[in-house]
């Protein structure tokens, strides 16, 4: 266990005292020490006890905390191994979907890259499309294989999706020799274009344009526009705490840990408040430095997040109109700070708790590298997104961002921060991804899809078939129904609303379609729609989720009497459309949307959701053809 001790800082002598008589009581109860670290404002000890002796350091006096070390490490031998060694790979074939990554360049000759290039273009003015600085070929890597890490442990790489590079940065990560916005669209175009490319991944943020509310940038107007025109989805990174004045110092890192996470200083960063795009924020997932893992009974290295809490550098929303931003969260890395350093020295890179993926100087022995940012979980979700066009070749990318964030969960080490502060939902989003049944429904995952269009001051009613089985009774166990819808609108930066029509859905019930199509119609003022009652128990809420271009929202249940209104009731998801006085002569007669609804039963090993569901379909589609 690792001890903590509340700290003396004022009084040498009285902390003297303070170490003498605890490690005099850990003697005389039998708890070993193995190592410890100390300073005048920190105190910290490693034992070894049982659970009678953990109980007795809870309840000592001097005692701040206890807790279990650091257990979760990226290993040296995963990330120094050699590439020679690695089967060959193979190419993807040229079906394969492509992603498409706008950032410093790519060495194209990686081994575990090459043979799924399709092509790398420079749009920057005067520079090659070689990767300078890393930070490209490091992106590219998770853009092509998503969980990297798990790849390189099994040593096993086959790449499902053709890769694309777009120089828009230099050696520097910088972009000074023109308008970013106009190399961006440039290479979009290109993509498009040249391959039918239509998933980009930018890992760009410019530091000097946090988003304090008002209107929004040229970059982020940029992409937009260019999603709504051409079909095409941009997965941006929320942008990392720069450290700097604004920063905690020493042991504050931890001890204000996550609370920072809200302040100005952690706002996103342009283009992440973007509304049409994806934005990613990140979680860490290591806790355990290197130097922890070759010293196991050193307690000096403390990591100030814990696996699957946001990471400390990610910056938080919410965007224009309150809208949650970012939408989704990925394994970007982590932080720590090193106690027998002066001034508890954070330890911010290359200690083991970033994310490993492919390192552009392949040729000089080093085929990885590990870097941490919310720059490496960006790409993570637009392998994500890519793939889903394995299955669904025609998927609009309406549908890839609905289907994202309705398959998201939010882990329980951030649920707890949002439980205790709603607020963080500005840093979580709707969660991390859950791919198990993202791509295909299974029998206990069932995923109904919709792409259809909606004019103005109009309803669309979509009736969710529940089968019995979802509801019935036995042992209590967890299941959900997940919502999700996207759309893009128009937008202009002069304006405070931003974005020209307003598409959202309510999930309620009602004895029959006619009941739910009457209370929706007379609904004809602003008040009597906002008064419609949801079904209750929605975790993020109608308020909350329809700020945004991408909405979901979740429902769980962990029983149904016979008085529930599931029970009781049918289910309908109502979509309504309605546009902004100032957008109305500018928005289509129909405006697209993609909407998606999720029932799982997963605890139930013996659910059959996906065949009753298809049968309850087919039903309906025979009673239409009689009459």
């Amino acid at each position: 266990m690792d001890v903590e001790l509340w700290p003396l800082e004022d009084n040498h002598r009285e902390r003297g005292q303070e170490w003498e008589a605890f490690e005099t009581w850990l003697t005389r109860e039998g708890i070993d020490k193995k190592d410890q670290a100390k300073q005048s404002g920190l105190t910290l000890y490693r034992v070894q006890c049982n659970a009678v002796q953990a109980h007795q350091l809870l309840r000592h006096r001097d005692v701040r905390s206890v807790d279990l070390p650091p257990s979760f490490g990226l290993e040296r031998s995963v990330v120094f191994q050699d590439i020679q060694k690695f089967p060959i790979v193979n190419a993807p074939g040229e079906q394969a979907p492509g992603v498409v990554v706008l950032d410093s360049g790519l060495a194209t000759g990686h081994p575990l890259l090459g043979a799924a290039v399709g092509d790398a273009q420079s749009f920057l003015p005067g520079e090659s499309a070689a990767d300078e600085s890393g930070h490209g070929t490091h992106v590219a890597g998770l853009a092509l294989y998503g969980d990297f890490e798990s790849s390189l442990r099994s040593r096993l790489f086959v790449p499902t999706l053709r890769l694309f590079s777009g120089r828009i940065l230099d050696k520097n990560n910088e972009n000074t020799t023109g308008f970013v916005e106009k190399h961006i669209e440039k290479a979009v175009r290109y993509f498009v274009k040249e391959y039918n490319c239509r998933v980009f991944n930018l890992s760009f943020g410019d530091a000097n344009k946090p988003y304090l509310g008002g209107h929004l940038k040229g970059l982020s107007l940029t992409l937009d526009a260019l999603s709504r025109e051409l079909g095409v989805l941009f997965v941006v990174s929320a942008g990392n705490h720069r450290v700097g004045e604004d920063s905690p110092d020493g042991l504050a890192w931890r001890d204000n840990y996550p609370h920072y996470l809200l302040d100005k200083a952690w706002r996103m960063i342009e283009p992440a408040p973007a509304l049409n795009v994806l934005t990613v924020g990140s979680l860490a997932r290591h806790n355990q430095t290197y130097n922890s893992q070759h010293y196991p009974l050193d307690p000096s290295e403390i990591p100030i997040a814990q696996p699957d809490q946001p990471s400390p550098f990610t910056r938080s929303g919410p965007s224009v109109d309150g809208a949650i931003k970012p939408e989704l969260m990925a394994h970007g890395g982590n932080w720590a700070f090193n106690t027998r350093r002066v001034g508890n020295a954070l330890l911010d890179r290359a200690v083991g708790l970033g994310v490993v993926s492919t390192h552009h100087q392949f040729a000089m022995g080093h085929p990885f590298a590990v870097d941490s940012g919310t720059s490496m979980a960006a790409p993570q979700v637009a392998h994500l997104a890519a793939s889903i066009l394995r299955e669904h070749p025609d998927a609009s990318a309406r549908l890839l961002r609905a289907l994202l964030c309705a398959h998201a969960i939010m882990p329980k080490e951030s649920q707890a921060l949002i439980d205790r502060d709603e607020a963080f939902r500005k840093v979580c989003g709707y969660g991390r991804v859950d791919e198990s049944a993202l791509y295909r429904s299974l029998e206990n995952a069932v995923t109904l899809i919709a792409d259809s269009s909606i004019e103005n001051k109009r309803h669309h009613f979509y009736e969710i078939p529940i089968p019995e089985e979802f509801t019935s009774g036995g042992r209590r166990r967890s299941r959900e129904i997940a919502v999700g819808l996207a759309y893009a609108p128009i937008v202009r930066s002069t304006r405070i609303k931003y974005r020209a029509t307003r598409i959202d859905f309510r999930l309620v019930t009602a004895p029959d379609l006619e009941h739910v199509t009457t209370m929706f119609n007379k609904a004809t003022e602003k008040d009597d729609y906002e008064s419609i009652s949801e079904l209750k128990t929605a975790t993020v809420g109608q308020r909350a989720r329809s700020k945004g271009t991408v909405q979901a929202d979740f429902w769980q249940f962990r029983q149904f009497d016979r008085r529930s209104l599931l029970r009781n009731n049918r289910l309908f998801v109502v979509v309504t459309r309605n546009d902004l006085p100032w957008g109305e002569p500018l928005c289509a007669t129909e405006e697209d949307y993609a909407l998606v609804v999720c029932l799982r039963d997963r605890e139930n090993g013996e659910a059959r959701l996906y065949t009753q569901v298809r049968s309850q379909l087919q039903a309906r589609t025979r009673g239409r053809a009689k009459v």
